[in-house]
């Protein structure tokens, strides 16, 4: 079939619009590096736009009519946004589904440590990653640390122009003998993936032989902490092995009054430092870290906001987890979205068991999620009739998984041509595709979760070139017509 570059098709507005939209997405990616970013951002956009927390609503006397418009947010990580419609609840959802969690490296629960005079936080990695790509490059530190006494402290250091950067290490290509004979995926290994972030000895002036000493030095708090935690011995701090580790404990305890048993109760995420930029002579991609899948997950977010007067009731589900598999309270597989979906018939006066399940049944839903991106560099891996293309539009991958499709939902024809015609309709440019050639590889999303409800369901989304890298590329056409797509969905679709 004749395929069409969505940029040929655009009139001079429509270029505006999509380069507006574009940036609007690069300041979302730049505020949302994790997904308890996400949602804070998230949150701040729907109740601007006259969202109301469900939770504030539950036990009162007001009830949810048409046009209506709430969200519940689960353990600050995931979210579900609703716009109410004129028809029965029973009659189903439009539901547009995305995850917010990308691949990345976490940071242990034990692990601050020195070696050969440099400190190092130990990590774990999430999510698929090629390792070696994490080395040798700037990496930012995001999460939150919360205290025994509930109070939490919010870090972010890497992204600001006055921060310190981290990194990883690699080995100098001049020793790099063996390194060089390993398969890509030995080349790093997961235990080497350790965060570089010091080099400088405590020190402390005054003398320090004795603790009455210590006791005399005007020390910050910090400094102090660091003094107590562990004794020098009788030795000068910058001759005792776990100086730099000291150093540390001191920093943090004076810029942040976080203590080294706080990290137990922690989540820090390392990511790539820097903003999402425009790339290519014509600024008409957008690199940037965590596209996959916040490239689905901001359009589907402005998607319900933008749209108004819907027949069936909408629904933006961004949730966590989904690159490990969906699970935990926070991932797919929990029942965070049917319990918010029941609240939200209680308020509507419509809820029972049964019309629960049927709301569910009789819902449609797009899993907005990445496609691989064609990428002539590498063509062997693609069967070139069957794949993405960067410029091809919103891409809807009937199946994913892996093999002989193993783990997928593989939609069914009947509402791929009811997608089809709501998309001609509404001019929206768009392409099919799927995940490489056959046997190649594979991969999976949200789809299958929510097809258990015995829902119609199918994968749409945006092309992706470097998918899981820490800078991802898309086409800024591709992404405006992923918000065109779910607006016509939340609008249009009737099946």
């Amino acid at each position: 079939m004749l395929r069409k570059n969505t940029w040929a098709t655009y009139t001079q507005k429509q270029m505006k619009e999509a380069d507006k939209f574009a940036e609007d997405y690069k300041n979302f990616l730049d505020n949302a590096k994790t997904e308890r970013e996400a949602i804070d951002t998230i949150v701040n956009d729907i109740e601007a736009a006259g969202y109301v927390e469900l939770s504030t609503l539950i036990g009162g006397r007001k009830k949810l009519k048409k046009g209506d418009k709430v969200y519940s947010v689960w353990m600050n990580k995931s979210i579900v946004i609703a716009q109410i419609g004129s028809e029965p609840l029973e009659n189903g959802l439009n539901i547009l589904g995305a995850h917010i969690d990308s691949p990345r490296i976490d940071v242990k629960q034990n692990p601050l440590y020195e070696k050969s005079g440099i400190a190092y936080l130990d990590t774990h990695y999430y999510g698929g990653i090629k390792k070696y790509q994490f080395v040798a490059m700037p990496l930012a530190l995001h999460g939150v640390v919360v205290k025994k006494d509930g109070t939490t402290c919010q870090i972010n250091v890497g992204d600001d122009e006055d921060d310190p950067v981290f990194f990883i290490s690699d080995i100098l290509i001049h020793l790099a003998q063996d390194q060089m004979t390993k398969p890509a995926a030995k080349a790093i290994e997961g235990e080497a993936l350790d965060l570089v972030i010091g080099n400088k000895p405590f020190i402390v002036e005054g003398d320090k032989k004795t603790k009455a000493a210590k006791k005399n030095t005007k020390l910050t708090a910090g400094q102090q902490y660091a003094l107590d935690a562990e004794e020098l011995s009788g030795a000068e701090s910058k001759k005792v092995s776990g100086a730099v580790r000291r150093g540390m404990l001191a920093i943090l305890k004076d810029n942040y009054g976080i203590e080294e048993e706080d990290f137990l109760s922690a989540e820090l995420e390392i990511v790539p430092a820097g903003k999402a930029r425009d790339a290519g002579f014509d600024r008409s991609m957008v690199l940037g870290y965590g596209q996959d899948d916040r490239v689905c997950a901001y359009p589907s977010m402005r998607a319900i906001l933008e749209v108004s007067n819907l027949k069936k009731t909408g629904v933006c589900i961004l949730v966590d987890k989904e690159e490990i598999g969906s699970v935990g309270a926070t991932g797919m597989q929990s029942h965070f979205f049917e319990n918010a979906i029941a609240e939200i018939m209680n308020l509507c006066g419509q809820y029972s068991d049964l019309s629960l399940r049927r709301c569910l049944a009789n819902s449609c839903m797009l899993s907005s999620d990445v496609s691989a991106a064609y990428d002539p560099s590498f063509a062997g891996c693609f069967e070139e009739k069957n794949a993405a293309f960067l410029g091809g539009g919103l891409v809807f991958n009937k199946f994913t998984g892996s093999r002989g499709k193993s783990g997928s939902n593989d939609a069914n024809a009947e509402y791929l041509a009811a997608i089809r015609k709501v998309c001609d309709d509404n001019k929206v440019n768009f392409q099919t595709a799927e995940l490489g050639k056959v046997d190649v590889g594979g991969g999976g999303t949200i789809a299958y979760i929510l097809a258990l409800y015995g829902m119609n369901v199918v994968d749409a989304g945006v092309p992706v070139l470097n998918m899981h890298a820490p800078y991802e590329a898309t086409s800024k056409a591709d992404i405006y017509e992923s918000l065109r797509g779910y607006k016509a969905f939340l609008t249009d679709m009737d099946f």
